[in-house]
């Protein structure tokens, strides 16, 4: 996985909790030649017009608090500066956070997107909030979600689907694969490959045949799904050590084998097919990547693009 250009979302709610910008701090270290560009996007209700500013009076409040921003930028960039020279920051007014994070990742080519999820429970997870979404739906260049930045990246799981039954292209398989390969190389991490498979429910299956030999049915499923991930692992040349098949709901299985082996960064895939699929990768894949305690890298097929695009 190349990088050249990196844009790091800068949350403006916080001067310290910046998960996503220590997570480009250690990124850094392993990609010293690439530039990163610290973004910040501010919006406070109060300065979007009313009675207790006329035009002149709104335009100079915003000038001022980004002006703060600005200042914020270049004290949050400076652990950033000892690593690498490259550093860009940027801080704009505005209310749609997700579009002009996407304009940000036009304007500045980035190859790679960080962005920090928030807390939504402090007791037990992390949630993506709706610019998540919008980004995971929308973001042509790798989405790297930040949830645990504390932790160096010592371990990668790249979850694939050989069958292809979340509609996705094969070839995508092969570059999430690639791409945590890559990255696994650059860190020194361990890497591995899962694929959850759940054959239907006995009490869902309503067929007198099927019912009548339930257990042949579910061992049928379970072949062809080994079958066709033992296919593309050998072909990716992934050893049998770093490779598992999981049966069972994806957001129980998945986040259940990240726990056991201490996975700092899944990877998945994720497409979309026109403008009006309301949702790129599905329920199960929101319940998934709200239940995962690691980082997620979300990747788009090589030919994407932004379905949202005028």
């Amino acid at each position: 996985m190349e990088l050249r250009n990196v844009l790091v979302v800068i949350d403006p709610t916080s001067e310290t909790d910046q998960p996503a910008l220590r997570r480009a701090e250690q990124l850094a270290g392993f990609y010293p030649d690439a530039t990163f560009t610290l973004f910040l996007c501010d919006y406070n209700p109060a300065l979007d017009g009313g009675r207790l500013f006329d035009t002149q009076g709104l335009e100079k409040a915003r000038a001022s608090l980004i002006k703060q921003d600005e200042v914020l930028l270049d004290k949050l960039a400076k652990p950033l500066r000892e690593k690498t020279s490259k550093v860009n920051t940027r801080a704009i007014w505005g209310k749609r956070l997700d579009r002009h994070i996407l304009k940000a990742t036009q304007d500045s080519h980035a190859d790679l997107v960080l962005k920090t999820t928030h807390h939504h429970n402090p007791i037990k997870k992390l949630l993506l909030t709706n610019t998540d979404w919008q980004l995971i739906r929308h973001c042509e260049p790798p989405l790297w979600l930040v949830k645990q930045s504390d932790r160096l990246i010592g371990s990668i799981c790249a979850s694939v689907d050989p069958l292809h039954e979340a509609d996705k292209p094969a070839a995508l398989d092969y570059k999430l694969i690639e791409s945590a390969e890559s990255l696994a190389k650059m860190m020194s991490a361990q890497m591995y490959i899962t694929h959850c498979f759940n054959p239907l429910p006995r009490t869902l299956v309503f067929d007198a045949s099927i019912i009548g030999d339930y257990d042949a049915y579910a061992s049928d499923v379970r072949a062809r799904h080994e079958e066709a991930f033992s296919e593309l692992a050998d072909k990716a040349g992934i050893p049998a050590t770093h490779r598992q098949l999981l049966q069972g709901y994806p957001e129980e299985a998945i986040p259940e084998f990240i726990e056991r082996q201490a996975i700092n960064l899944l990877v998945m895939g994720a497409v979309s097919r026109s403008r009006l699929d309301a949702a790129l990768i599905g329920h199960t894949a929101e319940r998934l990547l709200d239940e995962v305690p690691c980082d997620v890298l979300v990747m788009k097929p090589d030919n994407f693009v932004d379905p949202s695009k005028p």
